[in-house]
């Protein structure tokens, strides 16, 4: 097993994880955004008129309408990236890292208009009667690219299990265990046959409950997040200044954080955005073309919204909070994950700007420290020797070490870096990331420590939701590839899948989602890129004949 991911990383390194991966998708929307002359701004207030549905017919093919569609897709990608994903960004590029965020999501509202534009227009009306469309059908029924439709939809089906359902109910698991104590199997079983109620009855059912889910979950987490923003309320200029003043420099070192250059906030900010709404990967076009419509622009105008929604409102709040709080430079008490940790030879300090800059060095792999190599003396969980240990791209403090709930006295094997031992347990303060941030964030508002609940509860509809809509994504790839008789099987082994991983380990599954996110990503990105003519025809004849059908109303042209 340990083999398969390591070749999987490999893979992964090379496409999905590559530093050229978040260019190819911010480059496409930059060249949809000039070539297109800016419809996120020009089409977005109109956007919210379709929504409402003010130009609909009773004729209109479809089996959803533009909100449901949009809740659909929403509920896809407003998930754990919008908790943990924002956090971590802000962990390793600073506040920096938010700016990114925001102008990654403004480029990908007319990412999101194109792919869903071109979805719906060549979508197909399938056997059992149901809408089915996506990036496989254009390339099918448009570009004569069967093989690469193929190749999509595959990956959608892999992607629907490494994004959609696998590693969302085992972070639904985790928290809900480490929050409340519940037990991870039980959680899987339950929500597992929440899952199967829901997709047992398609898209209309799906769509049904995320247009009632989407909502909910956005006014508890908003209800929390603005409860630590309004605490702070003294600190949500700073915040805001602290974005932009670091932009071109790259974040100082402040507290436990040891600072990170612009390449680091731009990175992790293009990439943590880019991931969070999933704008050119193709997964929202297959949602919104079910919606009831006869003009295919239509629902792309509907499709501006969601970056909007999902990165530049809901990632922002989380940004606010995590910033105005304090807590995303302070060093607090938490377990180590071993993959975050190394020990280094002799003692450094992060209390002097020349012990910074030697620490920095090391976590930003320009000027590494030599690790250590041997075997520690520990008395009482209390390391005697001259070694720091660096976690979470902090300098660890007050570390002890325990096994099995007893404090370690004796030696302990250390090899290039890291204990031999498993299942030792390295406690201490220093900076934390992902969930646990954002968690311990919203401790500090006027719900005190209760205000860690809202972030478990957001997390399980969060997640939840995100299972629910991938499973449909699943589901039209399988009808593309096998046809509609397949689905039943599908969605037996997707919620099969979901319980089992609520208590397996999913890191084979986090490394194979990375790679089938690039291969749907690559294919709608050349898709999109080899139709922008289709593109720019389609919106000038959307245009002449609303004008026939409207003249009384203001065109945003």
């Amino acid at each position: 097993m340990r083999e398969l991911n390591d070749f999987l990383s490999l893979i992964d390194s090379f496409i999905g994880s590559s530093a050229w991966f978040p260019y190819a998708l911010l480059g496409t929307g930059l060249f949809f955004t000039i070539y297109l002359k800016f419809p996120q701004i020009r089409y977005f207030r109109f956007a919210f008129k379709v929504v409402k549905g003010k130009f609909d017919k009773e004729d209109d093919e479809g089996d959803t309408n533009h909100f449901q569609a949009l809740t659909t897709a929403l509920s896809g990608t407003v998930g754990t990236g919008n908790i943990a994903g924002v956090a971590l960004a802000v962990h390793i590029g600073g506040p920096a890292a938010v700016f990114w965020m925001l102008m990654t999501a403004a480029v990908g509202m007319c990412t999101k208009f194109v792919e869903v534009t071109l979805s719906h227009k060549y979508r197909e009306k399938t056997a059992d009667g149901t809408m089915a469309g996506g990036p496989m059908y254009y390339m099918k029924n448009k570009l004569n690219m069967g093989w690469l439709a193929a190749i999509f939809a595959g990956a959608t089906v892999l992607s629907s299990f490494g994004t959609g359902s696998l590693p969302q109910i085992n972070s639904i698991a985790d928290s809900l265990n480490a929050t409340f104590g519940f037990d991870e199997m039980l959680v899987g079983g339950i929500l597992a046959v929440l899952l199967g109620l829901v997709i047992i009855g398609g898209i209309k059912r799906i769509a049904a409950v995320t247009s009632r889910l989407v909502p909910a979950m956005a006014l508890i987490y908003f209800v929390g997040a603005f409860a630590v923003i309004f605490y702070n309320i003294g600190n949500i200029v700073p915040s805001f200044v602290s974005i932009f003043a670091d932009l071109f420099t790259g974040s100082a070192a402040t507290g436990g954080f040891l600072g990170a250059s612009i390449a680091f906030a731009f990175n992790k900010g293009v990439g943590r955005g880019l991931f969070s709404n999933e704008a050119g990967q193709g997964s929202a076009p297959i949602a919104h073309a079910a919606a009831k419509g006869h003009e295919p622009v239509s629902e792309g105008f509907v499709a501006i919204l969601e970056p909007f929604i999902d990165t530049i409102v809901i990632c922002t709040v989380t940004a606010l909070v995590l910033l105005s709080s304090g807590v995303w430079n302070e060093k607090l008490n938490n377990e180590f994950d071993y993959t975050d940790m190394s020990i280094v030879q002799g003692l450094y300090t992060d209390a002097t700007d020349e012990g910074k800059q030697e620490l920095y060095g090391h976590i930003s792999e320009t000027n590494s420290l030599p690790l250590f190599n041997g075997s520690l003396n520990v008395v009482e969980g209390k390391i005697q020797d001259e070694v720091s240990i660096i976690n979470a791209r902090s300098l660890a403090e007050e570390v002890l070490i325990s096994k099995e709930g007893n404090l370690i006295n004796g030696a302990v094997n250390i090899i290039d870096g890291k204990p031999e031992d498993l299942l030792l347990v390295f406690e201490g303060k220093s900076l934390v990331h992902s969930a646990p941030l954002t968690a311990e964030a919203f401790t500090r508002s006027f719900f005190g420590e209760s205000g860690k609940y809202i972030v478990s509860i957001g997390l399980l509809l969060f997640a939840f939701s995100t299972a629910i809509s991938w499973s449909y994504y699943g589901d039209r790839a399988m009808t593309y590839l096998f046809g509609p008789k397949s689905v039943k099987y599908y969605r037996l082994v997707y919620v099969v899948a979901f319980f089992v991983a609520s208590f397996a380990d999913t890191t084979i599954i986090w490394t194979l989602s990375g790679i089938t996110i690039a291969v749907m990503t690559l294919p709608n990105l050349f898709g999109i890129l080899m139709l922008r003519k289709d593109m720019k025809q389609t919106i000038a004849e959307y245009w002449d004949g609303f004008k026939k059908e409207y003249p009384d109303e203001k065109t945003p042209e």
